[in-house]
């Protein structure tokens, strides 16, 4: 039996960010989970990375997180608890930046740790902003470097230099808020967070959703210092490779 949902909701239908949920005329609920592996050896660090990735898509459509949960598989047979101590610190630390408290969460038994949130905030429907609602004319812009894909792979082989390592913490683990704040105060017509399908893929559902194109000019996009480099001496991670695929018909 299919549930019949309110007028303006949104699911897994469509490639937004967040599942949205209308509380009444004028105010939305916004839901989103994510979690990840570890791609640095600190666990604390590692926390507030996928905090701050977990809160990311709340920020993308203009929300305010209201509250979390956090989600995390652990080898508790294999790996001391205090390191899952650790990697839960971290994500709190990210979740007081945000204003939002961790009401608890779920954790199981597995061979690789992974960690993050379930994130729950809200919006007011004038400021509701979609991934597919871009306008012909419109300017892109991004609101942090690029390149963490091709840092990490660097970092699992232990051949990231140390300055490119404490430029992508920093970069990993600022919150969106203040981009959220200043795109509702502008007006603008649609945002979407850049993660797992890369800057190419992410355009790439806005323009089909938006039903238009769109030009970018690689001398002009912003990347992590150092980053260039490290993708001449071939650290590009699969899953880049399996993106400029799917995309490069579209390119």
């Amino acid at each position: 039996m299919n549930v019949e949902l309110p007028d303006n909701t949104i699911g897994f239908e469509l490639s937004e960010d967040c599942a949205v949920f209308p509380l009444d005329e004028d105010n939305f609920l916004l839901q989103s989970v994510d979690f990840f592996t570890p791609i640095i050896d600190d666990p604390f660090i590692f926390g507030q990375i996928a905090a701050a990735n977990s809160l990311s898509d709340i920020y993308a459509m203009g929300g305010t997180p209201i509250h979390a949960l956090n989600i995390a598989e652990f080898p508790s047979e294999e790996l001391p608890l205090e390191i899952l101590s650790q990697i839960m610190d971290g994500g709190l630390d990210i979740a007081n930046k945000a204003g939002i408290p961790i009401l608890g969460g779920h954790t199981i038994k597995d061979p690789v740790p992974k960690y993050g949130l379930v994130v729950t905030g809200r919006i007011e429907k004038k400021n509701l902003t979609l991934n597919s609602t871009a306008k012909s004319g419109d300017v892109l812009i991004l609101t942090k470097p690029l390149g963490l894909g091709i840092i990490s792979t660097a970092i699992k082989k232990d051949k990231a230099p140390e300055f490119i390592i404490e430029e992508a913490v920093k970069t990993m683990t600022l919150l969106n808020k203040g981009a959220a704040e200043a795109m509702n105060s502008l007006g603008v017509h649609a945002c979407t967070d850049i993660t797992g399908y890369g800057l190419l893929g992410h355009l790439l559902e806005m323009c089909q959703g938006s039903k238009i194109s769109a030009t970018l000019d690689f001398n002009t996009i912003p990347l992590i210092e150092g980053v260039y480099e490290l993708a001449q001496k071939k650290f590009v991670p699969g899953g880049t490779k399996q993106n400029l695929e799917y995309v490069s018909s579209h390119v």
